[in-house]
């Protein structure tokens, strides 16, 4: 876990939109215990490198509590297959924080995330794969890997995967970090 946290670390290390994220990172110290927990969009690791940061989470996958947000009644349940996030810092993380939560989002080919808006503040990097990317009423663009998405405090967004599966690490801060998306959108939109 501890070679995991430092790639991840690196990883947003070269992202300047990160800076005020990166100044809230907790100290290493003690890890919470979790359960590890697994989901079928899961599988999808294997087919991802095993060098540098996607390297570092596919070792440590088995040992992550992977979670979904959403169930079958919001998006259906062929969604609910080919989602899923894992959290390393924050609220429900390795480690604890209040401040900010940081993780992975797995998206499997195919795969429309529909609109959604929460109170945090958000920058996604991709690590992995293709997706189309929307913000506010924009239209969906492609953003490639390493390059950051920045969402502020309740700004629309939805994100379409090409044909490869979609990872990219978050950070999250300000609101309730656990909440739950406000919907905008349906599946396909």
């Amino acid at each position: 876990m501890q070679e995991m946290m430092g790639r991840v670390l690196e990883a947003w290390a070269g992202v300047p939109e990160a800076a005020s994220f990166l100044a809230e990172w907790p100290q290493l110290g003690p890890r919470r215990v979790l359960e590890p927990a697994t989901l079928p969009v899961c599988r999808w690791l294997q087919e991802m490198g095993s060098d540098g940061v996607v390297g570092a989470i596919r070792a440590a996958s088995g040992r992550l509590q992977w979670r979904q947000t959403y169930g079958a009644g919001d998006f259906g349940a062929d969604f609910l297959t080919g989602y899923g996030w894992a959290e390393f810092i924050g609220l429900r993380g390795l480690m604890a924080s209040e401040r900010i939560a940081c993780g992975i989002l797995l998206l499997a080919p195919g795969i429309v995330y529909p609109a959604h808006a929460h109170e945090a503040e958000e920058i996604y990097l991709p690590i992995h794969g293709e997706a189309l990317w929307q913000q506010g009423q924009g239209e969906f663009k492609p953003v490639p890997v390493g390059q950051a998405v920045h969402h502020a405090s309740w700004v629309p967004h939805a994100m379409r995967v090409g044909s490869e599966p979609l990872a990219a690490l978050y950070l999250w801060r300000g609101g309730d970090l656990a909440a739950k998306s406000v919907i905008l959108g349906q599946q396909g939109a």
